[in-house]
């Protein structure tokens, strides 16, 4: 007969083996009916608190659905919660939030929303810190008096000394908003910015904007400064509109220098891409009777556009297509047509001689002489190196032995062509799969970039360091990405210093004036 416990008059406990401990056997597993009851969630709703989650740590640790590590959190302070998979935790309401797929769900809560609720925070506080009168500077240690103490002393040759100053400047510009004002107040300009490019001078920016009912509008805007150190925009009356994408634009020198623009336009179902190259006089207030030439060539599937300002090629133009690049001569007509193994996004010639440097979708990049010309074979190639993914984006120094690219990894790197190997990197940029350009100012020493993230970041062109980051003063968006030109004298030889940046359908001024006012006025005729 089994013994009964006189005191009790019950079985005694059976003694736990190493099997089993506090009711819970190796290798058990609890099912979702159970794993709902003991944390109370459902599909629709929040599941428990940090508090109950720290309690419940032990009990946790045996189920294998969650990690095993999770009963070493139950030491920590009380302020951090433990990960559980498939739950967010959000600090300020001190709960947990069960991660939802996205579909069928009522208010569903999923992991791209709650990294863009992080970016838009993170935006936020970067603009509340870009409004401080005083920021970081770019370096440990340098401000203006350093450095004038250090010429002084003769510590710092000249050109260090400007190259520093002028990071310094950068990291001192403050956002500005220029107001653009129409005759008809009634008709606000709401058309996105999508791109601005500055000629050599910077007194004209083109722009491309957005139209609600498709395809965009472009045009010119004169940029000019006042006595007074205020920058002011005048935006021309004859608006051009098209039912096609632009997809490239440069500044084309026929008859003196940026007297044309050159754009590529994409084709939309029975109407061909083609190229343009249009006086810029059209785009002007006082319109003239003959403004010079004007011709358009039918071309598909325009990725790229570039102009040759080399004086043996001074009317020539090249456009990157898909596997094939086109040289024309503007004047006669002449073509050479180069067969390629992939499409080409984006292209630069050199100034010094005529050699046009190609980024292909492949990552490669490749340069072409111009005046090797007949020649069937790919020997035309001059030089040849890869990067990892699509490049966006070429620009060829002054010094034509170094090139910068861009591609779609976010990588910018320094080539030297020489011996096709890079020799620095500059860190830092996002980029998926936009076709985002680069911006290079040689006299400053400073290389920008917008990435697909709408943040506008400033390097040292030597030595690679990150010197700033701007955030957009609007919500980043793939279809928002701000539009940025830089120049040393924005509105002519005697214009002032900064970024322009255009987002969404404002314009943004930063200048290198700290004491900068905005008291000039900004008018535009739409």
């Amino acid at each position: 007969m089994k013994r009964w416990n006189r005191r009790e008059g019950q079985r005694p406990h059976r003694r736990q083996g190493a099997g089993q401990r506090h009711g819970w056997y190796r290798g058990s597993r609890q099912n979702p009916a159970q794993y709902e009851r003991r944390y109370g969630h459902n599909d629709a709703g929040p599941s428990y608190t940090a508090a109950q989650g720290r309690n419940n740590n032990h009990s946790a640790s045996a189920s294998s659905s969650l990690p095993s590590s999770s009963t070493s959190t139950s030491s920590k302070s009380s302020t951090a919660a433990p990960e559980l998979p498939g739950f967010y935790f959000d600090p300020e309401k001190n709960r947990y939030f069960r991660l939802l797929p996205g579909h069928n769900n009522c208010n569903p809560l999923t992991t791209e929303q709650l990294k863009e609720k992080e970016r838009e925070k993170q935006r936020n506080k970067m603009l509340t810190e870009d409004e401080k009168p005083r920021k970081k500077a770019p370096r440990t240690g340098l401000n203006t008096s350093l450095l004038l103490e250090k010429r002084h002393l003769g510590l710092l040759p000249e050109n260090s000394y400007c190259r520093l100053i002028h990071e310094v400047k950068v990291s001192g510009m403050k956002r500005h908003k220029l107001e653009i004002q129409s005759t008809d107040n009634s008709s606000p300009n709401t058309d996105n910015f999508r791109l601005i490019v500055g000629d050599s001078a910077c007194e004209r920016v083109f722009t491309v904007n957005d139209v609600a009912h498709g395809g965009c509008k472009y045009g010119i805007m004169n940029f000019s400064s006042s006595s007074q150190g205020c920058l002011s925009v005048e935006m021309c009356d004859n608006l051009y509109f098209t039912n096609r994408k632009v997809n490239s634009i440069c500044w084309a020198s026929v008859n003196y220098p940026d007297s044309h623009v050159l754009l590529c336009l994409v084709g939309v179902a029975d109407t061909p891409g083609c190229v343009s190259l249009l006086p810029a006089s059209l785009f002007s207030n006082s319109n003239p009777d003959q403004p010079g030439m004007l011709c358009s060539f039918k071309i598909s599937s325009a990725w790229s556009c570039a102009w040759c300002l080399n004086p043996q090629f001074d009317k020539t133009f090249s456009t990157g297509l898909s596997r094939r690049v086109i040289v024309k001569d503007a004047e006669t007509g002449r073509t050479q047509t180069y067969s390629v193994g992939s499409d080409v996004l984006t292209q630069h010639f050199a100034l010094r001689v005529p050699v046009l440097f190609n980024g292909c979708r492949s990552g490669e990049i490749f340069s072409i002489d111009l005046r090797q010309r007949g020649r069937r074979d790919h020997s035309w190639k001059v030089n040849r190196f890869h990067q990892e993914s699509a490049i966006t984006s070429v620009r060829v120094l002054q010094d034509e032995n170094y090139l910068l690219a861009a591609d779609m990894l976010g990588q910018i790197k320094l080539w030297d062509v020489r011996v096709t190997k890079p020799v620095q990197e500059y860190k830092g940029h996002y980029n998926e799969h936009a076709y985002l350009p680069i911006h290079v100012n040689e006299p400053e020493g400073l290389l920008l970039a917008v990435g697909q993230d709408c943040y506008t970041r400033l390097w040292s062109l030597k030595d690679g360091h990150l010197l700033r980051t701007i955030p957009s003063p609007h919500p980043a968006a793939n279809d928002m990405i701000p539009s940025v030109v830089f120049s040393s004298n924005l509105g002519g030889c005697r214009g002032l210093p900064g970024l322009l940046m255009a987002v969404k359908h404002d314009l943004y001024y930063f200048p290198y004036n700290i004491d900068y006012q905005e008291g000039g006025e900004v008018t535009a005729d739409f």
